[in-house]
């Protein structure tokens, strides 16, 4: 069983920038995969990004956020970063970090066993 928890959400304005935390807790192993959502009103749940937790350290990125986005790991801590820079008022929406375990990473919400309650994070224009 792995534990979720988002962090690091809130008010930022237009050009500025955002680091979200995920920390994992219970059982947590190698092989399995973290990845972070988004989800605005109306809109269907958004791949952001992902990072395998074996050796390879394998990372994917939506082709529209990368660039601005980096997703990052503290294996000691079973955390995962998201740092977010120049922000946009689109970025605008409720971020959940989901865990999977597998070592294949998937870009779709359907196949995450595990997710955490989200963070909100708004970008001010």
């Amino acid at each position: 069983q792995v534990q979720l928890v988002e962090s690091g959400g809130g008010l930022v304005q237009a050009g500025g920038s955002r680091r979200l935390s995920c920390a994992a807790s219970g059982r947590t192993f190698s092989s399995y995969v973290m990845s972070w959502f988004r989800q605005a009103p109306g809109k269907e749940r958004e791949f952001v990004a992902a990072i395998s937790w074996n050796a390879g350290r394998i990372t994917r990125y939506a082709d529209s956020l990368k660039g601005r986005f980096t997703i990052s790991r503290d294996t000691a801590a079973n955390t995962v970063y998201l740092q977010m820079n120049s922000l946009k008022p689109e970025d605008t929406a409720v971020y959940y970090c989901a865990a999977d375990w597998s070592t294949v990473i998937f870009t779709t919400p359907g196949p995450y066993d595990y997710w955490g309650q989200g963070t909100q994070v708004t970008v001010s224009s």
